[in-house]
């Protein structure tokens, strides 16, 4: 196992910074059914750092400071049914950007956009 890294922990994981941390974990877990890994919070009670779990990849997250600009991310995710995502995604909050389509190059894919306003393309990869 190699030691420059976490056991079960990609080479690259994204990190987002966000304003509410705790709806942010929520939204992961209701759309990606995304598994808490780690939280430490800060004495205040916001989270200073958090890490969840999609599939085989990790994302971590933390609260940006009050007064610091919003920093949104872009991630793409594979996942097993884009539709069924996509609508979790919606009911989760989210706000569709693309709706699940058929590709030229294989995939089906969607889009949203989380209320912290990241982009997360989703795809699922059509046999053939």
């Amino acid at each position: 196992m190699p030691k420059h890294k976490p056991a079960g922990h990609p080479a690259v994981s994204p990190y987002l910074l966000v304003a509410d941390a705790r709806a942010m974990l929520d939204f992961l877990a209701a759309t990606f059914g995304a598994r808490e890994l780690y939280r430490k919070t800060r004495e205040d009670g916001s989270i200073m750092h958090a890490e969840v779990q999609i599939d085989d990849s990790v994302v971590m997250l933390g609260e940006r400071p009050e007064r610091a600009a919003a920093i949104c991310g872009s991630v793409h995710v594979y996942v097993p049914d884009v539709d069924a995502c996509h609508a979790r995604g919606l009911v989760a909050g989210a706000t569709s950007v693309s709706p699940p389509t058929d590709q030229p190059y294989g995939d089906r894919t969607a889009g949203l956009r989380d209320a912290e306003g990241n982009l997360w393309w989703i795809g699922t990869h059509l046999a053939g």
